[in-house]
């Protein structure tokens, strides 16, 4: 059947916009990386997000600090980046992908990557070289993480059942970033918000006795938000330190 002109005009639209509508169309962003060291070539668990011992080993120790204009106030904690150098004769042509754990501002670098980081992003073993350049020129985007298991909330050691509740989210998968989480006061009938206090980690003071019924709020790449609804509880029993499955998956 052949296509009037209107039709086959609109068609023409369609595809020269597809790609400006499509939410998968994915960019390379140019900028510069350095790198820190570490006893064991894993992460650190001081690092800023609050991730503690996560934070070391997540993506087994292939992890990085981001600089200001990605760090976003905290939410790309635990976001996933492929990170590739250009210097051809030593770079590995896939890159690394890291997990965001930690803050850190360079010499006009968007990156300090972890030292298992930097050997990934190497090939035939020429991290030591790479090492040379102190700062290398990269180029980056943001790609789906890759974790193992449900979302997890972790509750952290600070908190005192049943005065003080502060909790971090691991295992969100990094096409999101986590904007808000909420507590719901079952005698008030209404959700209230936790405080971000740094990084990935939120308190409330002096929550309601018994199990505690979260909530978070996922952004996506092109600003549409959503909220996630855990299946289960954390229990009245809660523990610092302690880690509940939400029993849901974020693809």
């Amino acid at each position: 059947m052949e296509l009037s002109f209107k039709h086959q005009l609109g068609l023409v639209c369609v595809i020269l916009l597809f790609p400006a509508l499509c939410s998968c169309q994915e960019y390379y962003t140019k900028s510069r990386a350095s790198f820190y060291g570490s006893p064991d070539g894993y992460g650190v668990s001081s690092g800023a997000c609050g991730f503690g011992e996560y934070g070391r080993m997540v993506n087994n120790g292939i992890v990085a600090a981001v600089s200001g204009r990605l760090w976003r106030n905290g939410a790309a904690c635990g976001t996933c980046y492929q990170v590739r150098c250009k210097i051809a004769e030593y770079c590995n042509a896939n890159g690394a992908n890291v997990v965001v754990t930690d803050y850190g501002e360079g010499d006009r670098t968007d990156f300090i990557l972890s030292p298992r980081a930097l050997e990934q992003l190497g090939r035939n073993n020429a991290s030591e070289k790479l090492k040379k350049y102190g700062v290398l020129d990269i180029e980056y985007k943001r790609v789906p993480c890759r974790y193992p298991g449900n979302v997890l909330f972790h509750v952290k050691e600070s908190s005192n059942n049943p005065g003080y509740f502060a909790v971090i989210l691991l295992n969100v998968n990094g096409k999101y970033d986590v904007t808000a989480v909420e507590l719901w006061r079952k005698e008030r009938r209404q959700w209230e918000p936790l405080r971000r206090v740094y990084g990935a980690v939120f308190d409330f003071a002096n929550p309601p006795e018994g199990e505690l019924s979260l909530r978070f709020q996922v952004t996506y790449p092109k600003g549409y938000t959503d909220w996630v609804y855990p299946k289960t509880p954390i229990p009245a029993y809660w523990k610092p330190g302690a880690t509940y499955d939400t029993k849901i998956q974020l693809n």
